[in-house]
């Protein structure tokens, strides 16, 4: 089994389908809950996953916490050991590794969207084989402003640019979610009505939620699959970037 490590920052946001996904795929999945469940050492995982949660990426006076989830996320990217932040966690990785997170300029992303490939996803093992517009799902007032320094983007949307990277050979973060129910994003709206109504009108509705998630499974269970390939080692990560100053 390919052990993989679930960092969950907040109750309201579980593995949900996504933790299925992996598990499907041949994972076994170690979920520890923050901020009761202690953070283990990273030895023995093949992977990490962090997922989203309420609060910001340097919220430390609120949730102290942060800060070791901050180290753990460095110290996987300077082990090369495959990982993927979501919402937050890609927010919480993005600091971790040298990038910026702001409270977004454009107001927060709320509701069922499009998010589209860039140039580098194309040759990405685990981005390459997702069409070029990928069905997602959003809710975030905090955005990524800056990637960190030497990552490549793989995938914007109109209003935040920074939706999805790759930093060093497999260490990504996504800025949207793909691993949410109807049920999950209906009790965020409840909780947060005033982000809410940021979404498009009747985007939130229970239909129209229970459509974006079948469309977002079909899209990003392979990627699931893709990404337990690259854990347990039958995936090649991705080829170093060999950018270069251009010649004078």
């Amino acid at each position: 089994m390919t052990r993989i490590l679930i960092i969950q920052p907040d109750a309201s946001d579980p593995p949900g389908p996504f933790g299925d996904w992996l598990t499907d795929a041949g994972a076994e999945l170690d979920v520890r809950l923050l901020p009761e469940q202690e953070l283990p050492e990273l030895d023995g995982y093949r992977a990490v996953v962090c997922l989203g949660g309420g609060m910001g990426a340097e919220d430390d006076a609120k949730h102290p916490w942060l800060a070791d989830v901050r180290r753990l996320l460095a110290k996987a990217a300077s082990k090369n050991l495959p990982t993927l932040g979501i919402c937050l966690g890609a927010q919480l990785l993005a600091v971790a590794t040298g990038g910026r997170v702001e409270t977004g300029p454009d107001g927060p992303e709320v509701g069922p969207h499009l998010v589209s490939k860039k140039d580098a996803a194309w040759t990405d093992p685990l981005f390459a084989d997702l069409p070029l517009m990928q069905d997602v799902l959003q809710f975030h007032t905090d955005a990524i402003t800056r990637l960190p320094p030497g990552a490549e983007l793989l995938a914007s949307s109109p209003r935040y640019t920074n939706q999805a990277y790759r930093f060093g050979r497999c260490v990504y973060g996504v800025q949207f979610h793909i691993e949410t129910t109807p049920a999950v994003v209906e009790s965020w709206a409840a909780e947060c009505p005033e982000e809410a109504e940021f979404a498009r009108p009747g985007a939130l509705e229970h239909d129209k939620l229970v459509t974006a998630h079948a469309d977002i499974e079909e899209t990003w269970r392979p990627f699931a699959q893709r990404f337990v390939r690259l854990a347990a080692g039958d995936l090649e990560p991705a080829v170093t970037s060999q950018r270069t100053l251009p010649l004078a």
